[in-house]
């Protein structure tokens, strides 16, 4: 049964392609399982594709993440796991194109890092940073992954579709797309990011002692990464853990990644009203650890 948040955010998107892929998830799940000797297992939570758990012939546990096929976000995050291969992050085990399929390694235990936080939060920290110092690869290809400077076109839209004010206070959405064209333009490094680098991404695994899943895949200056580390997570309306936890965990990314600490927190900014600025265009309501985090940033930026 394809639970009803699944087919509305998938109808959203993806409209008529959408509703023609929810249509054909059944017998689709039931092909790739045929093609690549799955057993299929129950599904996790599930947003904008059909991810679950699932076992291979020779008995090693995967996980199967179905989209709509096509979804340039789906060849972005394919191209990214290949080029990390493994390391820093789990393994691309088969990808289907025409099918939207991918089959990943199955992070065990896969306990997040948001369950170290508040009590462990550097712990949780140093984790993010042990992972981005192993995913921050040089790009010396021209891969199908877009260029972070892309999303400055979100907040252009979000300017355009709210030209006198909004559910966001327009001066922060304007110093946020300033200073968005200074960090990318005086970025020094082009690499491999993550692009959604937060807690509930990176888990527990015994291969290595940590590995992140679900990449946005987008190439672009190595500090991007740490933005959303500092605004997460978030429960509903906010979380005030993340305003008492956010100076620390600011040095300990800047001092653990050998970063400017002025970067950081101009990242911070920048991705904590970019995540706002999404909620605007999903269709919900602004004001969660973001917004919080943002505000309390701004004083700080030079």
């Amino acid at each position: 049964m394809i639970p009803a948040a699944l087919a509305e955010n998938v109808t959203k998107v993806w409209k008529d392609a959408g509703r023609q892929w929810l249509a054909e998830l059944p017998d689709r799940l039931t092909g790739i399982a045929r093609t690549w000797d799955l057993e299929i297992g129950t599904p996790y939570e599930l947003s904008y594709h059909w991810v679950c758990r699932a076992t291979r012939a020779d008995g090693t546990p995967a996980v199967l993440k179905v989209g709509v096929p096509g979804a340039e976000h789906l060849r972005a995050e394919t191209a990214t796991l290949r080029a990390w291969d493994g390391h820093g992050a789990v393994r691309l085990l088969e990808y289907d194109a025409a099918a939207g399929a991918l089959l990943l390694e199955r992070a065990e235990p896969g306990t997040p890092a948001s369950s170290l936080v508040p009590q462990h939060d550097e712990r949780a920290t140093a984790a993010a940073i042990e992972v981005a110092g192993r995913l921050h690869m040089p790009v010396d290809t021209d891969p199908p992954v877009p260029d972070v400077a892309g999303q400055a076109a979100d907040f252009a839209a979000h300017l355009r579709e709210h030209p006198t004010g909004g559910p966001l206070p327009r001066g922060l959405v304007v110093r946020a797309v300033g200073l968005f064209a200074e960090l990318t333009a005086s970025a020094t490094e082009r690499v491999y990011l993550h692009g959604d680098l937060h807690h509930d991404n990176v888990l527990a695994a015994d291969r290595e002692p940590w590995l992140v899943i679900d990449p946005h895949g987008v190439l672009g200056d190595p500090a991007y990464d740490v933005g959303s580390w500092l605004h997460n997570p978030d429960p509903p309306r906010g979380n005030p853990e993340v305003l008492r936890l956010l100076p620390r965990r600011i040095e300990q990314l800047a001092d653990g990644l050998a970063l400017p600490i002025e970067r950081v927190v101009a990242y911070g900014f920048v991705k904590a009203v970019l995540s706002e600025v999404w909620t605007c265009e999903d269709g919900g309501v602004p004001g969660g650890s973001a917004l919080a985090v943002a505000t309390a940033l701004l004083p700080r930026l030079a």
